[in-house]
């Protein structure tokens, strides 16, 4: 299931983007090369968050993921056409290395929490946020009070 779709890439930058999509020249995208495209990136964005998150996602698409896919697939679009722009590149080498940086764990995904199954409760209030680090063992054989006449 792609992340994204041809609406989605409307939103974002206008019907004038699409252009790298008619391949006919008739001054309509073809719908099926960017459903093409937009499932082969994809594709390409779960060859890297496959290696933090379990595929598929819980959920269909987050805004972040849209954004990444719609950059990737109107780049491989205009690079079919031979049209590929300067920007086309910038916004798909920063949208590469942005799933490198969550393929790393330098940065990560904000996925919404889902709601419990059946019988299942949800987690408590205070369980949900970061929990502090606890580092137990046995007590110190040579501290500073111990040490302190020698």
């Amino acid at each position: 299931m792609p992340y994204a779709s041809q609406s989605d890439i409307v939103t974002l930058y206008g019907a004038n983007a699409l252009v790298v999509a008619d391949h006919d020249r008739d001054g309509v995208p073809d719908t099926e090369a960017v459903t093409r495209a937009l499932d082969l990136a994809s594709a390409e964005i779960d060859t890297y968050i496959g290696r933090r998150y379990n595929l598929p996602l819980p959920v269909a698409s987050t805004p972040h993921l849209m954004q990444l896919c719609v950059d990737i697939a109107l780049y491989r679009l205009a690079l079919s056409q031979d049209v590929a722009s300067t920007e086309h590149r910038t916004r798909y080498e920063d949208a590469i290395t942005t799933l490198v940086r969550i393929a790393d764990g330098r940065a990560a995904l904000v996925l919404p929490a889902q709601p419990p199954a059946e019988g299942e409760e949800g987690p408590s209030p205070e369980v949900s946020g970061p929990q502090p680090i606890v580092a137990g063992g046995p007590p110190r054989l040579f501290s500073r009070e111990q040490m302190r006449d020698l």
